[in-house]
């Protein structure tokens, strides 16, 4: 029998890579959800609200390269489009299936629920176009087309789609038939133009550097930079938002690069470079420390996601795995200057000492080891830990650009039911947690046992480093029992547990690495201990506003 035009849809994105739709149900979203539940490929993870399931899809999207999530119409979608919006600033293309009413109510304009009251039944998808890269009303006719259309927009751009489904033709059976898009192909002539210039341009330099962005990560390719990075003998620094894109133990390693705010030997290091060679990096206000930076444009290479510049040329129709492909082969291995990465400080206090940023880091630091997913939520948490040096084969997780709070809970949930093999460290503050804390629950029900740190340091504190008046009204937050939530969510048999001293600090993650559930420790500080990196950033983006 023919698929239906809801089951086409999900048996391709489960031929690409998708095993989870996370999502809320909806009445005119039933067929979807009906057709997912039904399907022995995939597995339907209910969120608590829509907008934490738009980010658990980005967070699934960041480990498996793809990601999907599936609301109701109107109420639903909506709630779930900031997170949305947050995978589109992300590069990361996730599925947002939206059930929508019947073709008939739409033709007739009928005023029901989840509307306008306005009869106009467009306007929800107008409002998502500016997040999306493509769009589309799935009918039997179009189905298979539309959604190999959609799936190639997605890979290629590496941003989100929408895929909207009227509740009478879901189940319909598609009349339509596509092939797969093929990848997109580099123009050879541009390709080997684009090899010969960065080539040129590297041999022609005393000293060069990389430094690799979250471009090569979310298009799978860390791979063929790590074979560019071997053959050639380059070392790389990262920046904030790039962190883990290659591993930072391997001797090309030179450090976290962030401008003039941190690092100042890394700094120096990598602007005096003759060649920078700069691989999907954006030069973001974090990235660049607050615009801090100083790279002379003359002296850049950019590859980027399908083009590259080198050489004052840009080279167009240019795909980056491509070129790196080509590079690794044709680049000679020098002995290029290196320097090794800053030392991690050791941490201080212990017994009865309160905890501090500097006796904290250093311990989430230390406790880190190989394989791990670090997701760390945006703020003075992810600013704490961004400068040190992650185990072999781990990765660091945060949402540097979108800065959505809230986020890294669910998105946490996202990574694991990706990855459940892998341990996953969450560590965020307490207002970010009470944003999206309740995904809590769905470790629980899905049997995945994170160790979740929750920093309670009596309000937002990077708004407080941030803002005119640190005392005001806005940063303050409810106090909340945090140590008592998993239980009261269902997390049955986690190890969870309150510190506010060193040594209850140090008691508590030695239970973490040897738990055998999940584990939750809520660490107590002081109002405005806060991260090196928080102060000077917070400082200069002080300034730049006084300017």
């Amino acid at each position: 029998m023919a698929l239906t035009v809801i089951q086409h849809v999900l048996q391709r994105l489960a031929e690409i890579g998708v095993a989870d739709v996370f999502g809320v149900p909806g009445d005119f979203a039933f067929p979807v959800n009906d057709a997912i539940c039904r399907d022995p490929k995939l597995r339907w993870v209910g969120c608590c609200n829509e907008l934490n399931a738009a980010y658990a899809a980005e967070g699934y999207a960041r480990i498996r390269g793809v990601g999907a999530l599936c609301t109701t119409y109107g109420v639903g979608e909506l709630a779930a489009l900031a997170g949305v919006a947050g995978a589109y600033a992300e590069r990361l293309p996730v599925f947002h299936l939206v059930g929508m009413p019947r073709m008939a109510t739409q033709r007739a304009r009928a005023i029901v629920h989840h509307t306008l009251g306005d009869g106009e039944y467009g306007l929800f998808q107008r409002m998502a176009e500016p997040v999306v890269c493509a769009r589309a009303v799935m009918t039997p006719q179009t189905a298979a087309a539309e959604t190999e259309r959609l799936i190639a927009a997605a890979l290629y751009h590496r941003r989100p789609v929408y895929m909207a489904f009227p509740a009478d033709l879901a189940g319909k059976p598609v009349l339509d038939a596509a092939a797969p898009v093929a990848a997109p192909r580099s123009d050879p002539g541009a390709l080997e133009a684009a090899a010969e210039a960065v080539a040129a341009a590297l041999e022609g330099a005393r000293t060069a550097c990389a430094l690799p962005g979250l471009a090569v990560a979310r298009a799978g390719l860390g791979a063929e930079l790590q074979a560019l990075i071997d053959a050639s003998g380059l070392p790389f620094a990262t920046m904030f938002h790039d962190k883990t894109v290659l591993d930072e133990t391997q001797p090309a390693y030179a450090g976290m690069y962030d401008g003039a705010l941190m690092n100042e030997e890394t700094r120096a290091f990598v602007e005096s470079r003759d060649v920078i060679v700069a691989i999907g990096a954006l030069m973001t206000d974090f990235n660049t420390g607050a615009f801090t930076a100083r790279l002379d444009p003359a002296r850049v290479v950019s590859i980027d996601a399908h083009e590259t510049t080198a050489g004052g040329a840009v080279f167009q129709s240019v795909e980056m795995g491509d070129l790196l492909r080509a590079l690794g082969a044709r680049v000679k291995r020098r002995d290029w200057e290196r320097i090794a990465p800053a030392a991690s400080p050791a941490a201080t206090g212990s017994g009865g000492d309160p905890i501090t940023a500097k006796a904290l880091y250093p311990r989430w630091a230390s406790f880190l080891r190989e394989g791990d997913v670090l997701v760390a939520e945006t703020g003075t948490v992810s600013m704490g830990l961004g400068f040190a040096t992650m185990p072999r084969g781990a990765n660091f997780y945060n949402q540097a650009l979108w800065g959505a709070i809230g986020w890294a809970t669910p998105a946490a949930l996202g990574m694991a039911a990706a990855a459940p093999a892998r341990r996953v460290v969450l560590i965020t503050g307490e207002g970010s947690f009470q944003v999206g804390g309740q995904e809590l629950s769905q470790f629980a029900r899905l049997g995945l046992k994170p160790i979740v740190f929750v920093l309670d340091n009596d309000g937002y504190l990077i708004e407080r480093l941030l803002c005119a008046d640190p005392e005001i009204a806005y940063n303050d937050v409810a106090p909340w029992r945090y140590a008592e939530l998993p239980a009261a969510l269902g997390c049955k048999g986690w190890f969870c547990a309150r510190v506010e001293t060193c040594g209850e600090l140090d008691a508590a993650i030695d239970r973490a690495e040897h738990a055998d559930g999940g584990v939750f420790i809520e660490v107590v500080t002081g109002r405005y201990e806060a991260s090196d990196l928080s102060l000077t950033l917070s400082a200069r983006l002080k300034a730049l506003s006084a300017e």
